[in-house]
C-alpha cells in the first residue's frame, strides 16, 4: 500500500531533515522531488499545486524558525497537508434513532462491491449491530449467489425477494424492521462504464428507501479514474462517503489522496485484503503517518486485538517464562502472527523500520513450509526435538513436502533461539543434545 509514494517522499524529506540550515535551493529541490512522487503517484494536478503551495509556504518559515529543525518544519508540514487532503477527522456511521439505519452501496461493475457489502456486514456485525444483506444487484449473473455466500461466511442473512432492484431494497428494508435487524446494507448493480441507465437504477433505488447513508465503492487501482467516477456518482446521488477497495494492491495511492480533495466527500472504509476480515475504518491521521513511513502501530493493536487469541498468546509466554516453549508452542504463535496478515504489511505499521527492510520481498510461503514441517512432526518430537534422527528427519520432509536439510535448518535455528533464551533466563526446553525416546513396555 503506497510503496512508490512513501518511498519517493522519504527520500525527498531525508535529505532536507538532515539539514541545520535550509537555503532555497534545498526548498526548491525538495518540492520537485515531493511534486515528482505525488505525479507518479497518480495525484490530480490541482491536489498536487495545493499541497505544494502549502509546503512550500511552511518551508519559507522554516528558514527563519528558530523552534525546531528546519528540516522537521518541512516534515510537520507535509505530514499536516496529507492529513488534510485524505479528509482530517475519521468517518464514523451514526446510527438512525429508530432502526433500521439504512446503507446503499453503489459503484461500477468490477471494483468488489458484493464483497465490500459483507465486509461491511462482518464489521458492523462484530461491532455488536445485528446486519441485514440485501441482494439488490439483479443484473450481473451470480451476483446473488455470490452474496448468499458471502453472507454465509459473514454470519449475516441475506434478503433477495422481488421482481425488481427497488421492490427487493424495499422488502429488504421491511424484513429488517420486522425481523429486528439494525442495519441493512443494500448492494446494487453496476455497469462497466458510467451510464444513464445504472444512474436512473440507483437514484430510483435510493429514493425508494431513502437511505441513511450513500457509499461509493471505488477501486484505488484506477487512480484519477476513480476521481471521475466518484465526482459522477456524487452529482446524481450525493453520496455520503467512498469505500476504497484494493487499496493492498495499489503501490501510488494517487485515488486516496485525490478524492477527499476533489470530490469533497470522505474515505469512509478501506478494504486492505482479500479476506473478509481484511477491511477497516479508513484513519487519514494513520495513513498520513505510514505514507511517511511513521508506522501505524494503534491500527496494528486493534488488529491483533481483534484476530489473536489472547488465552493463547499468553499461555506462549507462560511456557516462554517457564523454559517450556516448544516445537507446538512455535507453530500455535505462528499461527496468532500469520493473522495479521502479510508480514511485509506488519513491517510497514511498525515505527522506526528502515525502508530497506520494509521493501524487502518477504516470502510468507516459508512460514507454510515451517508451519507443514512441524505439522509432520509426532508429538512426542515436537516436544522433545533432541529425538529426531536420520530416519525420522527423511520421514517428516516427506510428509512436509521439503528436504531433509530444510529439516535440520529448522531444529538447528530452533537449538540457536533456545540457547539465546536460556541464557536470558528464558526459553525453550534443550534441543542441544539428542534425546532417547521412551522404552515401550512390552506387552
Amino acid at each position: 500500500m503506497f510503496e512508490t509514494l512513501s518511498g519517493r517522499l522519504e527520500g525527498a524529506l531525508a535529505r532536507i531533515r538532515r539539514k541545520s540550515r535550509l537555503t532555497q535551493r534545498d526548498v526548491d529541490e525538495a518540492l520537485r522531488e515531493i511534486r515528482g512522487a505525488l505525479l507518479e503517484a497518480d495525484v490530480a494536478v490541482g491536489v498536487v499545486d495545493a499541497i505544494l503551495a502549502r509546503v512550500g509556504e511552511a518551508a519559507v518559515g522554516a528558514m527563519a524558525s528558530p523552534s525546531l529543525t528546519p528540516g522537521q518544519q518541512v516534515v510537520k508540514a507535509v505530514h499536516e497537508e496529507l492529513l488534510r487532503v485524505l479528509g482530517g477527522e475519521t468517518f464514523r456511521l451514526r446510527y438512525a434513532s429508530t432502526p433500521p439505519t439504512v446503507i446503499v452501496l453503489a459503484g461500477l461493475q468490477g471494483v468488489g462491491k458484493t464483497t465490500a457489502a459483507a465486509k461491511l456486514a462482518l464489521q458492523q456485525a462484530r461491532e455488536g449491530r445485528s446486519p441485514l444483506l440485501v441482494a439488490a444487484d439483479l443484473q450481473r449473473p451470480g451476483a446473488v449467489e455470490q452474496l448468499m455466500v458471502l453472507g454465509e461466511q459473514a454470519g449475516v442473512p441475506v434478503v433477495s425477494e422481488g421482481g425488481d432492484p427497488v421492490t427487493v431494497a424495499r422488502r429488504g428494508v421491511e424484513a429488517a424492521r420486522r425481523s429486528g435487524r439494525d442495519v441493512v446494507i443494500i448492494d446494487t448493480a453496476g455497469r462497466l462504464a458510467i451510464d444513464e441507465a445504472l444512474m436512473r437504477e440507483v437514484a430510483a433505488l435510493s429514493s425508494a428507501v431513502d437511505p441513511h447513508y450513500r457509499l461509493l465503492v471505488v477501486d484505488a487501482m484506477v487512480g484519477q479514474e476513480s476521481v471521475r467516477v466518484a465526482k459522477a456518482f456524487d452529482e446524481r446521488l450525493s453520496i455520503s462517503a467512498v469505500i476504497l477497495t484494493k487499496l493492498d494492491g495499489d503501490a501510488r495511492g494517487g485515488a486516496a489522496l485525490s478524492i477527499r480533495e476533489v470530490v469533497g466527500k470522505p474515505i469512509a472504509f478501506a478494504s486492505v485484503g482479500e479476506k473478509l476480515e481484511e477491511f477497516e475504518p479508513f484513519y487519514p491521521d494513520r495513513m498520513a503517518s505510514r505514507i511517511l513511513g511513521m508506522g501505524d502501530v494503534l491500527s496494528l493493536i486493534e488488529r491483533a486485538e481483534a484476530t489473536m487469541d489472547e488465552e493463547v498468546t499468553r499461555r506462549g509466554v507462560d511456557k516462554l517464562r517457564r523454559g517450556q516453549f516448544d516445537l507446538d508452542d512455535l507453530l500455535e504463535q505462528m499461527r496468532q502472527v500469520r493473522r495479521l496478515g502479510p508480514l511485509k504489511g506488519v513491517l510497514a505499521m511498525l515505527p522506526g523500520i528502515p525502508r530497506e527492510l520494509r521493501n524487502q520481498d518477504i516470502d510468507d510461503a516459508e512460514l507454510s513450509r515451517v508451519e507443514a514441517i512441524i505439522s509432520s512432526m509426532t508429538p512426542e518430537e515436537r516436544r522433545n526435538p533432541g529425538i529426531i534422527d536420520g530416519s525420522r528427519r527423511a520421514r517428516i520432509a516427506r510428509g512436509s513436502g521439503t528436504q531433509p536439510q530444510q529439516v535440520s535448518a529448522l531444529l538447528k535455528q530452533f537449538r540457536d533461539v533456545s540457547k539465546v533464551l536460556r541464557q536470558a533466563g528464558l526459553g525453550a526446553p534443550s534441543a542441544t543434545k539428542r534425546r532417547k525416546p521412551p522404552r515401550r513396555k512390552r506387552r
